[in-house]
């Protein structure tokens, strides 16, 4: 019985790693239905995009006030676990606060920081809840966000409170236990905000002080083996992804679209440029119709995404009214990846897969009336805080609508056909380009 704790927390610990083993693995082999892209350019830039984006969270600091909120949570998160290591060595090896005795006096000074923490977090998550459900902040209200997406992220703000609150009690149970001189709880003198709760505790017996600081520590515990596994379902996989998504950002200028490959090579044989020396790659689309004919890259920037808004909110076609939404277009592509995913997992091949259920282009996911909204501003990349690119996936489906489907309004049509007849958007010859310029000495 003496190792029966230690077993539980074993068995827990074993479970949690394998479910977030057998996830993330699901995620990085949909990451991989993407087609390829040389994102290794320029290292020394992509680590100072990492650190400034991710790390610095610049553009969140862009609302100051939910900067800072966000940083509490983000600082709570990261450095919270410190501890979190502690009860794992703890578990695993039987002991209680093991650091206590290697840091002496400033582990309860370390403790404190954390608790100072915690109570940043769950106050921020407070208010977090507040501003979704009380003020209702416009952008939380899109059509998108209605069900699931609502939901996760209350949940998680609700989590991340209870969370908080059981390091707060189990610190406060602790402490009354050491003052006690209950066995097994080293002395490390009241916590900061912990010591606050400590006189409605002190009443209770040994063993009912025992029960509570036990309850807390496995709530909390296992709370957060269960948030790290809820995590790889949930939008707050951005957590991990804002990472390695900024570090693979598109390093080119916010105005520059990369000419299709397949184009190019056709304009380059044709125009003599090139020789075909029978290793041009095949073309299967022009285009992107499904997530298949997306890059790796896309498909990231979906898992990525938090689903915060402001790629929307900053949308004039969105901010007139118009279908169009980018945050919508991010969470169609990451639920379709997921649908084709499964099906994939479950033993069928991925061209079955991709007649399964409503493509990536279609009116019930994403719409020729949303593609053709956009106006390529570039509004929605700049304005996300993690970098995400959703005018990439725009303009790859749009192409596919003019270039396969030839779906273009009549308008687009007839500048096409001026461009590629007059090399220009407008309807006259060439050589009566500088006709305006003839009487101008006159």
């Amino acid at each position: 019985m003496k190792f029966l704790p230690q077993v539980a927390f074993l068995i827990a610990l074993g479970v949690t790693a394998y479910l977030i083993y057998r996830r993330v693995s699901r995620i990085s082999a949909n990451i991989k239905l993407g087609r390829s892209l040389d994102r290794t350019d320029n290292p020394s830039a992509r680590w100072k995009t990492m650190l400034r984006i991710a790390f610095g969270q610049q553009k969140m600091f862009d609302k100051p006030l939910v900067g800072i909120l966000h940083f509490l949570v983000y600082a709570g998160f990261v450095l919270i676990n410190i501890e979190v290591l502690e009860i794992i060595i703890d578990g695993i090896t039987g002991t209680h606060r093991i650091f206590a005795g290697l840091l002496g006096g400033f582990y309860t000074i370390l403790i404190s920081f954390f608790e100072f923490l915690a109570v940043g977090v769950l106050l921020a998550c407070v208010i977090f809840l507040i501003r979704r459900h009380l003020l209702k902040v416009p952008r939380f209200s899109n059509p998108e966000m209605k069900g699931w997406p609502a939901l996760d992220a209350t949940v998680i703000l609700v989590v991340e409170i209870t969370l908080m609150a059981a390091i707060l009690l189990m610190n406060a149970a602790d402490t009354v236990l050491q003052a006690k001189g209950a066995a097994h709880y080293p002395q490390t003198g009241a916590f900061l905000f912990s010591q606050m709760f400590t006189p409605m505790l002190e009443g209770l017996s040994m063993n009912a002080l025992v029960v509570i600081e036990r309850v807390g520590w496995w709530f909390h515990i296992l709370g957060i083996f269960a948030f790290a596994v809820y995590v790889t379902y949930s939008k707050h996989l951005h957590i991990a992804l804002a990472f390695p998504n900024t570090y693979f950002s598109n390093l080119q200028p916010k105005g520059y679209m990369d000419n299709m490959e397949s184009v190019t090579n056709e304009v380059q044989l044709a125009l003599g440029l090139k020789e075909d020396d029978g290793n041009m790659p095949e073309i299967d689309r022009f285009g992107a119709k499904d997530i298949n004919d997306l890059t790796w890259k896309n498909l990231m920037d979906a898992y990525s995404c938090t689903e915060c808004g402001r790629c929307t909110s900053n949308c004039p076609a969105n901010i007139t009214g118009k279908k169009l939404s980018p945050r919508k277009v991010m969470m169609d592509t990451r639920d379709r990846m997921e649908e084709i995913g499964e099906y994939i997992a479950k033993g069928g091949e991925l061209d079955k897969a991709l007649t399964e259920g409503h493509g990536l282009y279609s009116d019930e996911r994403i719409s020729k009336e949303e593609l053709m909204a956009c106006t390529t501003c570039n509004a929605c990349t700049d304005a996300c805080p993690i970098n995400i690119d959703p005018l990439s996936i725009i303009l790859q489906m749009r192409r596919y609508i003019a270039l396969e489907e030839a779906d273009t309004p009549q308008s687009w049509n007839s500048m096409f056909t001026n461009i590629e007849n007059n090399m220009a958007p407008w309807q006259f010859s060439p050589t009566d380009r500088f006709n305006w310029a003839e009487n101008l000495n006159d």
